[in-house]
């Protein structure tokens, strides 16, 4: 089937759905108080290969409509993948029976009407692939020879290719009637590098909206193949306490923590290291923390979240200082507090750079003596305390220059000290993520090693 025709039925399927959410919203308003419908329905394939092997091809084509109704402050909830005009009447009944067992809670309910995505714009999402397998194959393939062709030192453990695009449709009883379609392509490719008995794995990927904005295979295989290589010989260091750079793809993790500490359900259980910081200094007062969500073509663009409230181009951090949490309608509620438009996760973050020519290498140079983080196990955060504690692995660096890789570290500190002690972002920026930031340099955190 053709792109363009693709793009056709996707139109006709977004009609289409947007009639189903009609109609079972219409359904189920004329017995309770307040209704939300959504669909999200998605078309796919999935292909993995192995040392030039198929292992793997799948086709999927799936979907699911949920309903919540509200009545007398009790909330009901229930789902179907079974989109006929029976199953979704059945569903909106067990939506309202399941209502009647639950307990009343003054939160619950339908958005604010005046921050409801009434109008919507176009993000620019939706580039849909052909989902022609053999293509597919031969990129996978592609990556995997790239990489084998580096170095005799690499086997391959796996190619991957997917392909997705969908249509997403939200509405509510209070006349908002809103969706779009999108679509997310990716490849990737796993090796191992063996040399004198040790073994070490690494991958590299790209996607992106557009699946000619990926980049190439050989560029895949051969990033997987460097990074794998440039850990063999990795030794233990003694215990210590240095400056550590965080890379890029590693220093993501480092902000989404936040999103988990300023999240409205973590402030209101009081189970968050970042209580009551709203208009307070978290980071250092040159940094910003700008949330886009109408980027076009953008990771995490999207014109409303999950309950129909739209989303706001905002400062997360503004000169250090924490200008807002992230809430649905129930934690806003819970907090006497407005929807800011998070429900179901955030929208392109961009963590302004200390300076617009701090490349990995300048990042270095600040750095000078310690350790640069390329990857991280483990899950010992704490998100009531902040304390931090992860096994780690990477390179040790003295007069700004890389000496050699390290592995069987733990690096250790709080996420309070950690973010007050960014001593530089570099311009590095990791754009494959919802979080976009640059490689992070930190003052001084605890190694423990051999």
């Amino acid at each position: 089937m053709s792109i363009e025709q693709i793009k056709k039925d996707a139109i006709s399927q977004k009609q289409h759905l947007s009639a189903i959410v009609a109609d079972a919203i219409k359904q189920a308003k004329a017995r309770v108080d307040a209704v939300e419908v959504s669909i999200n329905q998605s078309t796919g394939i999935s292909v993995s290969t192995r040392e030039g092997e198929i292992e793997n091809v799948e086709f999927n084509s799936d979907g699911a409509l949920g309903i919540t109704v509200y009545q007398n402050q009790r909330k009901g909830s229930a789902s179907t993948n079974d989109l006929s005009p029976q199953a979704i009447s059945q569903t909106v009944d067990m939506a309202i029976n399941i209502m009647h067992y639950t307990s009343v809670d003054s939160c619950s309910g339908l958005g604010d009407p005046d921050l409801m995505a009434f109008e919507v714009p176009d993000l620019d999402l939706f580039y849909p692939s052909d989902l022609n397998v053999d293509n597919a194959i031969e990129q996978a393939k592609q990556a995997e020879r790239s990489a084998l062709a580096k170095s005799s030192l690499i086997s391959s453990d796996g190619g991957y290719f997917n392909s997705r695009y969908g249509v997403y449709v939200y509405g509510n009883s209070l006349g908002m009637l809103q969706g779009y379609c999108a679509s997310s392509h990716s490849l990737s490719c796993s090796v191992i590098a063996e040399q004198n008995g040790q073994m070490e794995r690494n991958y590299e990927y790209t996607s992106s909206r557009d699946v000619n904005q990926l980049k190439s295979p050989n560029w895949v295989g051969e990033h997987a193949a460097d990074k794998a290589a440039a850990h063999l010989g990795a030794k233990q260091i003694p215990t210590m306490q240095v400056p550590v750079l965080f890379c890029a793809n590693v220093a993501v993790g480092l902000i989404r923590h936040l999103v988990g500490a300023i999240s409205g359900g973590a402030i209101y259980r009081k189970s968050s290291f970042l209580l009551d910081s709203v208009s307070k200094a978290v980071f250092p007062a040159w940094l910003t923390i700008l949330e886009d969500p109408y980027i076009l073509k953008g990771v995490g663009s999207s014109p409303f979240d999950s309950e129909g409230t739209k989303t706001v181009k905002r400062n997360i951090i503004e000169e250090g200082i924490l200008q807002t949490y992230l809430l649905s309608n129930y934690s806003a509620r819970k907090l006497g507090l407005k929807s800011t438009g998070h429900a179901g996760g955030i929208h392109n973050w961009l963590v302004s750079p200390s300076q617009t020519d701090a490349d990995f290498d300048v990042m270095l140079r600040k750095l000078d003596k310690g350790v640069v983080i390329t990857s991280l196990m483990g899950q010992g955060v704490n998100n009531v305390t902040g304390d931090y504690s992860r096994g780690a692995s990477g390179f040790w660096v003295e007069n700004g220059i890389i000496q050699y890789p390290i592995n069987e570290i733990t690096v250790a500190g709080n996420l309070k000290d950690m973010y007050r002690n960014i001593v530089a972002i570099g311009n590095d920026i990791e754009t494959r993520s919802n979080i976009q930031t640059g490689s992070i340099l930190i003052e001084n955190m605890s190694i423990a090693g051999k």
